[in-house]
């Protein structure tokens, strides 16, 4: 069984900093793709951003020049650096991962979601 866990949202104020840190565990062979998306009410799930196992990085426009994705290979997890928020970025954030459990099997995993809330 393999587990994705969020952490580090919470409440913040417009023009602060988070840091959201997503760490998987269990039978892993190796990750692929490690990308956040997140939910607003009453919207879809979006993209924020993505890191390739190559470490290529791909962002949502509304994000761009803000966050920073990176990621951690040798702790299995992935991190998502929100600098200046606005509170059009309030939403429950996702971590999604691609995972090899077997050399085989790749299967997607998504975490439970954590929630990020911007406001003065």
């Amino acid at each position: 069984q393999v587990q994705v866990v969020e952490s580090g949202g919470g409440l913040v104020q417009p023009g602060g900093s988070l840091r959201l840190s997503c760490t998987a565990s269990g039978r892993i062979v190796s990750i692929y793709a490690m990308g956040w998306y997140r939910q607003a009410p009453g919207k879809q799930r979006e993209l924020v951003a993505i890191v390739t196992s190559r470490g290529n990085t791909n962002y949502a426009d509304s994000v761009k020049g803000r966050f920073t994705i990176s990621r951690d290979n040798a702790k299995n997890t992935v991190y998502l650096q929100m600098n200046n928020l606005e509170p059009e970025d309030t939403a429950v954030y996702y971590c999604n991962m691609d995972i090899a459990t077997m050399i085989t099997q790749i299967n997607n995993y998504w975490g439970q979601g954590i929630q990020v809330t911007v406001s003065s």
